[in-house]
Formats: structure tokens, sequence, C-alpha cells
């Protein structure tokens, strides 16, 4: 398997996670609103651990996220450069794939 491969499968697998914790913070904090109005120690002893544990999972996606926004931002410069380096490479590669996607769908029918 290439580097590249992995580093997609890697990318794909990040923002999985990201989504996974987005809806577990999202859970979280429909739990609170949920047991606002519960009373007792224990209770509200919880409900700020729990308050301050999403807080710090909000900040830490904050972070994740905007670090995958300039992994993104960095690959589609890359591209471009490349793009604009070998403008008959990438119109033969896209011809290529072009052709492949074609030939699947065509076998499919």
């Amino acid at each position: 398997m290439s580097t590249k491969s992995t580093s997609v499968q890697g990318d794909v697998s990040k923002e999985k996670l990201m989504e996974d914790l987005q809806l577990v913070v999202s859970d979280a904090e429909e739990l609170l609103r949920a047991t606002a109005g519960q009373a007792g120690e224990k209770v509200s002893a919880a409900r700020e651990r729990i308050q301050d544990s999403l807080n710090a999972a909000r900040a830490r996606l904050a972070v994740a996220q905007e670090a995958m926004l300039e992994k993104t931002r960095q690959a589609a410069h890359a591209t471009d450069e490349y793009v604009h380096e070998n403008p008959w490479r990438a119109v033969g590669v896209a011809a290529g794939v072009g052709l492949l996607v074609g030939m699947l769908i065509s076998r499919g029918r």
C-alpha cells in the first residue's frame, strides 16, 4: 500500500473520528440539558465535570478541524501547482481516469 493511500485512509478515519466526537459532544450536551432540573450534590458535581470535559473536547475538536483544513488547503495548493507545472500529464491522467470510469459504467448496464 502506498504512503499516499495510507494518508488518504488516515484522513478519512480522522474525519470519521471527528464526526463521532461531535456526535458524542452533542449527545452529552443534550443529556446535560435533560438533567438540568435534577438536584443533588452528586448530580451537580457530575454535571460540572461533564461540562468541563465537554469544553475541553470542543477545544481539541476545533484545533483538530483547523489542522485538517490546513492539510486540505496544502494538498489543494500542491495539486494546483502540479497541474500548472505539468498540464499535459494532468490531462492524460484525467483522460485515463475518465476512460476507466466510462468502461466501468458501461459494464454495469
